[in-house]
């Protein structure tokens, strides 16, 4: 009968030492699998001697009247803030920050004011960045290239999506680099390209695995 007991707790607790290193192991892998991302619309100095990059920078997209043909009809956007995105590329709650809005140019609502970030809707981490740059936001090893999609929230009481495209050194083809937008039923989704020279549609992400 003691023996029974005995061989009862050692089943018992070997079960339960294995359960424990099982949720011990899967947690680890899954917080090694999880990216902690930064996000900035962000300002460039120009050469010489190399790039300088700051935050507070702007990017515009514009709207369409009919499909292929853009309007004049823009929306100005600046912004930063932060994500947790689950190694799946997914969904998340787990993000902060927001920035400034404003819409102008004919034939649609023109305003003007803040937006603030609710939810990530994808992540998607293309590569690292190479280049040498002087960087002003995060630490200059974690600059990344990608996309991130957003959902947002104006503080007019709409909602929309906020895309964001980072395609600096090394990155691959196929990135958009800027933003594009939504806001309610308007789609800003022509988002204006930067130029060489000129300080505006340019974005970053630094990425800690």
């Amino acid at each position: 009968m003691v023996t029974k007991k005995i061989s009862s707790v050692i089943g018992v607790a070997s079960g339960s030492l294995i359960a424990a290193l099982v949720l011990f192991f899967s947690s680890s892998v899954a917080s090694a699998q999880v990216d902690h991302v930064r996000w900035d619309i962000i300002s460039v100095i120009f050469p010489p001697p190399i790039l300088t990059l700051n935050p507070n920078g702007e990017a515009f997209a514009f709207a369409y009247f009919t499909p292929g043909n853009p309007s004049e009809a823009k929306i100005r956007l600046t912004g930063t803030g932060t994500f947790v995105a689950p190694a799946n590329g997914g969904p998340s709650g787990a993000v902060t920050g927001g920035g400034t809005w404003e819409t102008s140019g004919p034939g649609l609502p023109e305003g003007s004011g803040t937006y603030r970030v609710t939810k990530l809707i994808s992540w998607a981490f293309a590569n690292s960045q190479g280049g040498d740059v002087i960087d002003n936001i995060g630490d200059a090893t974690e600059r990344a290239n990608g996309t991130a999609v957003l959902l947002i929230e104006y503080d007019d009481g709409s909602e929309g999506m906020l895309g964001i495209g980072c395609h600096g050194p090394s990155a691959p083809n196929g990135i958009l680099e800027g933003v594009i937008a939504t806001k309610d039923y308007v789609t800003y989704w022509n988002g204006e390209l930067p130029a060489p020279g000129v300080d505006t549609n340019r974005t970053l992400f630094h990425v800690t695995k």
